[in-house]
């Protein structure tokens, strides 16, 4: 596991200090690992959440993957060439 060392703001302080006071956890890193999982999970949530109204939107891929990732790929050498 790797230590880092992260300036916080006063409240954001107190907020740690809340968490550890009402037993929710029992140290400052337990405080800030749950808020990135919490965080991470959000990303998450909201990745599927925008993959779900791009469906409905109708922007999906369908084919052979190959081909797709050719046809891509073409596309992308084009826009870096301009």
């Amino acid at each position: 596991m790797t230590t880092i060392s992260v300036p916080i703001p006063k409240n954001l302080e107190d907020f740690i200090n809340q968490m550890i006071a009402s037993g929710e956890a029992e140290t400052k890193a337990e405080v800030v690992r749950k808020a990135l999982r919490k965080y991470a999970e959000e990303e998450v949530i909201a990745s599927v959440l925008k993959s779900r109204q791009e469906i409905k939107e109708g922007k999906v891929l369908s084919g052979n993957l190959v081909s797709l990732v050719k046809e891509f790929r073409k596309a992308e050498s084009r826009k870096t060439s301009k």
